[in-house]
């Protein structure tokens, strides 16, 4: 059967054009370019509110309502209504109809049984040194008692206001409130803890890589000098359907901790066979269950060194692996002696050593924070190390042994840095690398790579105001995670200042995404993976998990009338987002006409898509009609074409 976009035949009624069901039946969903989705844990139960028909529940900090009826689950976030993220307190006035979230910034938001939002900032905004944290939350009537530190506050949930606040010295200070019943809590929780909300089970996410088309996503990270765990070992991984969460109580099989999981790779060929690392050695996974564990007194493996004694096995560091085309494992392990990289065959168990003393201090202790661990496409590897003493990247060719150490960063300008912070790298598509620091983006280009020393080049921005002045990439910016597009587009994730999207050019800034100005759930990203074929951009933070449907995959080879396709198809009078083709080779001429042949509409892809808004060259949303759009390499050749319905 031909494709949609090949698709041609079709019956004009009344200004409609109807179409053969089949068009409708064999396409794949695909996210609306520019729109948001959070993929939230609901998996501990904290708290029921029961309101007739309907449950609230809170749970791993987020909101979802359960229909008793139909046994229909709503969840809620910023992408459908929610003002924040991070919930610690909800409660329900059966007199108001409306249930109030206080979430951890101290931001509210009144919800009804339909899911209709009313935020109440007063308190989120309020400029003070005090701790405006509400420790509870107390149900009286259409009022809602949020207690804090600092005062009582009198919440009008019929008007959506803080009617009164009462701080210790006000002579109303209330002296007792009405008791925090746990009765809904009690009578639904069994009921409650068979329901499964879609989503994953924990919103720790550190390190992620998507293959195979699953987005692989690690926990946590361990940090020197905390006697406890951060985090439970956690692996969670989404297949764009649903998530799977790897074996857990591992530590009852090992008889050490598992904790800080925090870098892993898949086994080329083989998607079910996973390896992590963590802070007691090295796992592996066949479909999420473990089959071998390494640590020092079965492998190679060393413990950390601490004032001059080697630990034991529950500090086995590891921070850094990535498989070679041969299917061999290479493995970094962190603060020890006389180890630091490693080369592991998991079909032999075979193990070799890559030991460098270049990896090490003055004291012979390998480096504290080895991580980004990746190989280019020159086939050589690459990882840095992240922490402030001694920050550094490190380029290896494995074949000879061989590491350079790059520490000194000076600009093209001369201008030396004084880098703390060294957090990741990697190539962009014209083989250049990047590198993210605490000082803002740098990058190697590709005509140094493999010298002994390199400029740290820092792109320049012109200010366009007639200056002639220039100002540095995003220079001072802290950057916690960098990704290239199919575009060779930069999306550069950063310490408490949101997202950035450059362009393959590097000259100008595309999107700044923070919480303020869209639905991203945290300005602190620790990592960003793409979907290749999607070009869903995803945003591991401290609050969990987000992604951003781009308008860039990974370009085509060639061009094939089987896989070049527009969606939607056919574009609906109540669509008004953009519409997409995709299966495009680089840098691809794009042309939109009309079917007697008018240019409406022109462009290149990025990557393997382009985007139409619909409109004329003059800004106009075209009338009904089938339009082509035809194609060409970006050297010339001849493409595509493929035809787009539009009814107004």
């Amino acid at each position: 059967m031909r494709h949609i976009c090949q698709w041609f035949n079709h019956t004009k009624v009344k200004g409609l054009f109807l179409l053969p069901f089949y068009l409708f039946t064999f396409l794949p969903s695909q996210a609306q370019v520019g729109t948001w989705k959070h993929y939230l844990a609901y998996h501990e139960v904290q708290d029921i509110c029961a309101t007739g028909d309907y449950l609230f529940v809170l749970a791993s900090n987020g909101l979802y309502q359960y229909n008793l009826n139909d046994q229909s689950i709503t969840t809620f976030d910023r992408t459908n209504g929610l003002s924040d993220t991070h919930i610690t307190h909800i409660g329900w006035s059966q007199q108001a109809k409306r249930l109030i979230t206080v979430y951890e910034n101290s931001n509210i938001d009144l919800v009804d049984a339909k899911g209709n939002v009313t935020n109440i900032s007063a308190l989120y905004s309020k400029s003070t040194t005090e701790d405006k944290t509400v420790t509870d939350v107390r149900i009286d009537g259409i009022y809602a008692w949020l207690i804090t530190n600092f005062a009582i506050l009198k919440v009008n949930m019929q008007r959506g206001e803080i009617a009164d606040t009462y701080t210790p010295n006000h002579p109303d200070y209330p002296t007792s409130l009405p008791e925090k019943s746990t009765a809904d809590y009690d009578k639904y929780i069994s009921t409650v803890k068979t329901l499964k909300p879609f989503g994953p089970d924990y919103n720790h996410f550190y390190e992620a890589k998507f293959l195979n088309g699953k987005l692989y996503t690690t926990g946590g990270y361990f940090i020197s000098g905390i006697p406890d765990p951060v985090y439970p070992g956690i692996i969670q991984v989404y297949d764009g359907n649903d998530w799977m969460t790897y074996e857990e109580n591992i530590g009852d099989k090992t008889g050490y901790r598992y904790i800080d999981i925090n870098c892993l790779d898949v086994m080329p060929g083989n998607p079910q066979y996973v390896i992590a690392g963590g802070r007691s050695g090295m796992y592996e996974f066949n479909d999420g269950k473990l089959v071998r564990y390494h640590n020092k007194d079965n492998s190679p493996l060393r413990g950390a060194f601490d004032r001059g004694n080697e630990l034991g096995n529950e500090y086995v560091l590891i921070s850094g692996m990535k498989f070679d085309n041969n299917g061999h494992l290479w493995v970094l392990n962190n603060q020890t002696q006389g180890v630091t990289l490693l080369e592991f065959d998991p079909v032999e168990n075979k193990w070799t050593d890559h030991h460098n003393k270049i990896l090490t201090n003055d004291n012979g202790i390998g480096k504290h924070t080895f991580r980004s661990l990746f190989i280019d496409s020159r086939g050589l590897l690459w990882f840095v190390n992240d922490n402030w003493v001694e920050p550094a990247v490190f380029c290896c060719d494995m074949s000879n042994d061989a590491i350079v150490k790059y520490d000194s960063f000076v600009n093209q300008d001369g201008q030396r840095y004084s880098v703390s912070w060294i957090t990741c790298v990697c190539e962009d598509k014209e083989g250049n690398i990047w590198v993210g620091t605490d000082k803002g983006p740098f990058m190697i280009q590709k005509n140094e790579i493999g010298e002994s020393s390199v400029t740290f080049y820092q792109v320049k921005i012109p200010r366009n105001d007639g200056s002639n002045f220039a100002d540095y990439l995003l220079n001072n910016v802290s950057i916690s995670a960098i990704a290239i597009d199919g575009g060779n587009r930069k999306w550069f994730g950063s310490d408490n200042a949101g997202v950035f999207l450059m362009s393959a050019d590097n000259m100008e800034q595309l999107q700044s995404f923070t919480t303020s100005n869209s639905k991203l759930i945290s300005d602190n990203i620790a990592y960003i993976s793409i979907n290749p074929t999607s070009g869903e951009v995803f945003f591991l933070s401290d609050k969990g998990l987000c992604s951003y449907q781009s308008d860039a995959t990974n370009p085509a080879e060639t061009m094939d009338n089987d896989e070049v396709r527009a969606y939607p198809n056919p574009v609906t009078p109540d669509y008004t987002g953009l519409i997409t083709v995709t299966g495009l080779t680089y840098d691809a001429d794009v042309k939109i006409t009309s079917s007697n042949g008018a240019l409406i509409a022109e462009g290149r892809s990025n990557g393997g898509m382009f985007t139409w808004d619909g409109c004329d060259r003059q800004g106009r949303r075209v009338a009904s009609g089938v339009y082509m759009v035809v194609t060409a390499t970006s050297d010339g050749k001849k493409g595509t074409v493929c035809k787009i319905a539009v009814i107004n």
